[in-house]
C-alpha cells in the first residue's frame, strides 16, 4: 500500500476503540462486522479483515475458529498438535488446506468493498520452520516445497492470503485518495 496518500492508523492506537466479538459464521461475516462497527465509531475509512485456515479433510475446520481451535488457552504449538491429532491417518493426498482472508473496506457513507485472498497448500506431518506464527509450521506451499514458517517474511508475502486480499483492494484505495479534497 506504499505510494498511496493515506495515513494508516492501527486500531490499537485508539484507547477507546470498540471491542468486536467475532461471532459470524464466515470470515466475510466477521470482517464486515468489524469494519462496520469501527467505521460507525470512528467516522473514518476503515479496513478490516478476518482470516483463517480451512482443512478439506476436516470439512473446512477450523475456519472461523482458527484462533480458538482445540479450545481456549492453547498455545500455537498446542493448536498445531491438535490439528495433527485430528489428521492422524489422513494420507498426504487428502491433506489439502487453504489459508483464506476476507478484507473489507468501508467508508463513512457506508460504501463497502469486499475482497478475498487464498493461499492453497497442504498440511504436513511435523512442524517445520520458525518464521511466521500459528499454523505456518504445518502449512506446506506445494510450489515452494516448504512450509510458510520456512519462508522469509518477504517470500511469505509473495504467496500470502492477506497480501492477495489487500492487493485486490488497492484500486479502491486509489479511487478514494483521488476523491480527497
Amino acid at each position: 500500500m506504499s505510494g498511496l496518500e493515506l495515513d494508516l492508523i492501527p486500531l490499537s492506537a485508539f484507547s477507546q476503540a470498540p471491542d468486536v466479538v467475532e461471532d459470524g459464521q464466515t470470515f466475510r461475516d466477521n470482517a464486515i462486522k468489524k469494519a462496520c462497527t469501527v467505521v460507525s465509531w470512528s467516522g473514518r475509512l476503515t479496513l478490516a479483515e478476518d482470516s483463517g485456515l480451512e482443512v478439506a479433510a476436516l470439512g473446512g475446520q477450523p475456519g472461523v475458529y482458527t484462533a480458538r481451535f482445540g479450545g481456549p488457552g492453547l498455545t500455537s504449538c498446542q493448536r498445531c498438535q491438535y490439528l495433527l491429532d485430528r489428521l492422524q491417518g489422513v494420507p498426504d493426498a487428502e491433506r489439502q488446506a487453504v489459508f483464506r482472508c476476507v478484507a473489507v473496506l468501508v467508508d463513512p457513507t457506508g460504501s463497502m468493498v469486499v475482497r478475498e485472498g487464498c493461499c492453497r497448500g497442504k498440511i504436513g506431518h511435523t512442524l517445520q520452520g520458525d518464521q511466521g506464527f500459528g499454523y505456518d509450521p504445518l502449512f506446506i506451499v506445494p510450489e515452494l516445497g516448504r512450509t510458510l514458517a520456512e519462508l522469509s517474511p518477504s517470500d511469505k508475502d509473495l504467496v500470502s492470503h492477506r497480501t492477495q486480499a489487500l492487493q485486490a483492494m488497492l484500486p479502491f484505495f486509489a479511487t478514494f485518495t483521488a476523491q480527497r479534497p
